[in-house]
């Protein structure tokens, strides 16, 4: 069994240096080398240019300076002996009588592969091209370094059974069609980037964009290490940048114009960049014109018990600063899609269950801004509150407190006399509290919906969320069925973060109102409440916290991780809530509840999709209804 999870962990160092003092510079390099190999790095990279410096100038035709390389980098090599990561550092190298910026890459006291830079900047403070050859056109080609027959050019894999990567140097990464892009489409996984990028106003940020997109269109690690404050500052200053990303996701970057040296690590997700390569069908080697060869590394096995890496708790939850955007565009999505349905079928009127919980709420507001958006009455809108068995004083009261102060139609109509009718027809018990007591009420309640849809010529609107789906945890024709299902496509935890969002614009009264809802335990009342006339059957003692389920939830669907993986992510992610016997205990509930209920999902109605996942058998996920669990004894 893998112990890494499909993690690798990598480094990106940004050393101390002398310009043209290869000895000295060899010997900082050295320095954080052993350090990343404490820190349990696989790979760590070092700037461009950092043997003998970047800023050399016309100091890099002298043979002193170019022996003095080739002396340091045998020091380098023989260094890496005493450590199990590969080692990146950027060395201007001839070959065939012709000056290359190269990517060298070690790996126990051997040279491995060594690669060229292909775009060499020419304009403003850049003049490459006066000393170095570009390795465009280099491929299949080899190297003798310090007598030692090396693979050089542009065309280099590097693999070991774990993980691939490959390298572009600075200036490729700003080119239109970056090395990087081939090299990920022909297999390398992550990318390392020796640079010397000097610093300007806004230069930084857009720096961290273009590292960014580049690791999401290439579903690719991308990690980035350029030169630091001791270059030469005749005419530029560096700051020693380096980042870390992951799919378009920055992990880690260093503090920028140290006088220190310095290095990050992260982990990076080696299985989630390939399940988005598996799912992405243009991700194909069927494009490229070119062919790589793969340089094979020794294994450096790497048990993790922790990583370094921040795991969220709440992967559907926009993250605070972005609130504002991010909730205004789930509105968006919801109403935009619930406005198209209400126009194309002329409905008079919308038809929406009123429970005092949640998702109803969220549901009625959708509705109220679109027919804001359409410029219909609220008096469209009618909502339906219909207690039943189960039914408080604190969500009956908040059900109707909504309804008016939001202005829509309310009505009730209590389901009470109609069940026992029912229990009657059946011959059931009413006071055995089993599945028919409860399935009997949540489908009196949806008949009632669809037969009002009929008198009003409207449409039923349905409440459940993302995560009840997940879960199964609706009646089967019952509040599982509705003619469009508007929170489809939100899942618990998101739920409560929009009613929070909306609750903070809304006028002092329809505020308290929702904060009341907030602050309810959830459940589907369908039991009889306690002695005290409070909600008894609460659902997150029956099927665990949400919280939980919108975790694991989001991490088997979006990434199809195994329940191994996931329960170690969950363990970081709620190490200060859960124990491992908790996550562990409800995991399996979700994983056996996810396959035996995917019946439900296989006929769910209409509803918008607004973030990754969805499980409408129409789109993101089709599964069989007969598929078997059997991850029991595996977790």
């Amino acid at each position: 069994m893998k112990t890494n999870f499909g993690f690798i962990r990598v480094a990106a160092a940004v050393p101390e240096l002398r310009v043209s003092d290869a000895s000295f510079n060899a010997a900082k390099i050295i320095e954080l080398m052993h350090a990343a190999e404490e820190k349990r790095a696989q790979v760590v990279c070092f700037p461009e240019l950092c043997v003998s410096g970047y800023t050399c100038a016309d100091l890099f035709f002298q043979q002193q300076l170019q022996e003095e390389v080739l002396k340091a980098l045998s020091e380098i090599q023989m260094a890496t002996l005493s450590v199990s990561c590969a080692v990146i550092v950027g060395a201007p190298l001839r070959f065939r009588n012709r000056l290359f910026n190269t990517a060298v890459v070690l790996q126990k006291g051997r040279i491995i592969g060594i690669v060229p830079k292909t775009f060499l900047p020419n304009h403003g403070e850049f003049y490459e091209k006066r000393w170095f050859a570009s390795g465009k056109n280099l491929r299949g080609q080899s190297i003798v370094c310090n007598e030692q027959e090396v693979p050089f050019g542009r065309d280099l894999i590097f693999s070991t059974p774990s993980f691939s990567f490959g390298i572009e140097i600075c200036e490729d990464l700003w080119a239109p069609l970056p090395p990087s892009t081939e090299l990920c489409m022909a297999g390398a996984e992550i990318i390392f980037n020796p640079s010397a990028s000097n610093e300007l106003i806004g230069k930084h940020e857009y720096r961290l964009q273009l590292i960014e997109q580049q690791s999401a269109r290439c579903h690719a690690g991308y990690v980035y290490s350029s030169a630091g404050m001791y270059e030469s500052t005749t005419d530029l200053v560096f700051s020693g940048s380096a980042i870390i990303a992951e799919n378009g996701k920055i992990l880690d970057t260093s503090k920028r114009f140290s006088l220190d040296s310095q290095m990050i690590y992260s982990e990076i997700d080696v299985d989630r960049i390939r399940f988005e390569r598996m799912h992405n069908s243009n991700f194909s080697m069927d494009a490229l014109q070119q062919t790589y060869r793969k340089i094979e590394m020794l294994e450096q096995p790497l048990e993790l018990k922790e990583i370094k890496r921040m795991v969220s708790a709440y992967p559907f939850v926009p993250p605070i600063e972005k609130r504002e955007e991010s909730c205004g565009e789930i509105f968006a999505i919801q109403t935009a899609g619930l406005a198209k349905r209400w126009q194309h079928t002329k409905a008079k009127s919308l038809i929406v269950g009123i429970s005092g919980g949640l998702d109803s709420t969220l549901a009625l507001l959708v509705c109220v801004r679109t027919a804001d958006k359409l410029n219909f009455s609220r008096n469209s809108i009618i909502g339906v509150t219909m207690p039943g068995f189960g039914t408080t004083d604190r969500t009956y009261g908040n059900a109707l407190n909504l309804m008016n102060s939001l202005g829509v139609t309310g009505l009730e109509i209590s389901i009470k006399e109609a069940c026992l009718q029912h229990f009657k027809d059946i011959g059931h018990d009413p006071n055995i509290h089993d599945v028919i007591f409860e399935n009997t009420q949540a489908r009196e309640r949806t008949q009632i919906l669809m037969d009002l849809a009929n008198k009003y010529e409207g449409l039923v609107i349905g409440t459940g969320d993302l995560s009840e789906l997940a879960l199964g945890w609706a009646t089967y024709n019952g509040d599982h069925m509705s003619m469009y299902g508007v929170n489809s496509g939100i899942p618990k935890t998101l739920v409560r973060y929009l009613v929070e969002y909306v609750a903070q614009s809304m006028e002092e009264k329809t505020k308290n109102i929702l904060e009341d809802i907030l602050n309810t335990p959830v459940s589907p009342e369908l039991l009889p409440a306690d002695e005290k006339g409070e909600i008894h059957q609460k659902t997150e003692d029956l099927v665990g916290p949400y919280e939980l389920h919108d975790f694991f939830l989001y991490y088997f669907v979006r990434f199809g991780f195994s329940p191994q993986k996931i329960l170690f992510l969950a363990q970081k992610a709620f190490t200060d809530k859960y124990t491992e016997v908790t996550i562990r205990k409800w995991l399996k509930v979700f994983l056996r509840r996810f396959y035996a209920q995917q019946f439900k999902r296989s006929c769910l109605p209409d509803g918008p999709k607004v973030g990754s996942i969805n499980l409408s058998p129409r789109g993101d996920w089709r599964m069989p209804s007969d598929a078997c669990f059997h991850w029991d004894d595996i977790i």
